[in-house]
């Protein structure tokens, strides 16, 4: 969060994942009653830029100086369920608005693009660390302080990764809701110790890392890393959790997981869970789960990536 880290030191351990937003953008020809085309959950048709009710498209077609557009997006998994779709978006949006131009940009770009975009045009309450991820990719610890942030890769080995990756389990909650929403009533009810809680959760980024890259380590103390942060993130404000999730995380637990998180802002989407042991012990979560929809997902290393490269010239009216 910008307003921690512009005074304190802050940091994340981030992972993307084989879950993906697909933006098809092109200019759209000159036969319809109409200049520009969007379709997301709904379908705009508009003569304007500023009739586009969804503010991201709006504020990206006129922060690079698009016009008549066909902008098309899909997705994996659902919006306002804590994966950062928002912010994927934002990026593969960005990247494919470039590419129409025919330029190609890089990854910090992207992500400083993506940033402005979401919390300075947009005026979203949020971090930047799902920008980073999406446009960068990969397993990444991200560094933020007053001059910005910092990406370094996390040195793990392939074995070790795929093992991690196995121990880990998400499911679906069911609650959706805006982030930038649960960031307002966070900052609204945050308690005095709110500073505090930020520091340690900060201190165990370096001991989660080593754990990570420390072969000789116990990984399953990752694990206990998980629930410790996951701990002290529900304590920072009120809507982060509530009884419902709370109550699935501890069959979690009692379950056989180690540590867990609800991933994102808060509030409700996916549950992450780490499980030690075997294929017994991930079935006792799975049955624990029942009820949950269970997202299967390996580790992904590219981040924003231009699938189809098709510059298109545009021509004013």
């Amino acid at each position: 969060m910008e307003d921690y880290f512009r005074s304190h030191a802050g940091a994340v351990l981030s992972t993307t994942f084989d879950k993906y937003c697909y933006v098809t953008v092109r200019h759209l020809p000159r036969f319809f009653d109409y200049s520009t085309e969007l379709s997301y959950s709904v379908i705009e048709r508009v003569n304007a830029i500023d009739e586009i009710r969804h503010p991201a498209i709006r504020e990206a077609m006129k922060m690079l100086d698009m016009h008549e557009l066909r902008v098309t997006y899909e997705a994996d998994l659902p919006a306002r369920s804590g994966l950062g779709t928002s912010s994927s978006f934002a990026v593969g949006m960005i990247n494919a608005f470039y590419a129409l131009k025919g330029k190609r940009v890089d990854k910090r770009r992207l992500a400083e693009d993506a940033i402005c975009l979401e919390r300075v045009r947009c005026q979203e309450a949020g971090g930047w660390q799902d920008q980073i991820a999406a446009a960068y990719g990969g397993l990444n610890r991200i560094d933020f302080d007053q001059n910005g942030f910092q990406v370094r890769p996390v040195d793990i080995s392939r074995e070790r990764k795929q093992e991690l990756s196995k121990k880990l389990l998400m499911f679906f909650t069911g609650f959706t809701r805006f982030s930038s929403d649960v960031h307002k009533a966070n900052e609204a009810g945050k308690p005095a110790d709110k500073d505090e809680l930020l520091g340690r959760m900060y201190e165990l980024v370096g001991e989660a890392e080593s754990v990570l890259t420390d072969p000789s380590a116990d990984l399953d103390d990752f694990g206990r890393l998980l629930d410790r942060s996951w701990q002290l993130k529900r304590r920072t404000g009120a809507a982060i959790s509530n009884e419902g999730i709370d109550a699935v995380y501890r069959r979690g637990l009692e379950a056989g997981a180690l540590g867990g998180k609800l991933l994102g802002a808060g509030g409700g989407g996916f549950l992450i869970f780490y499980v030690p042991g075997g294929k017994a012990c991930r079935d006792a979560v799975r049955n624990a789960m029942q009820g949950l929809m269970e997202i299967p997902f390996d580790f992904e290393e590219e981040g924003s990536s231009i699938i189809h490269f098709s510059p298109e010239t545009y021509e004013p009216r």
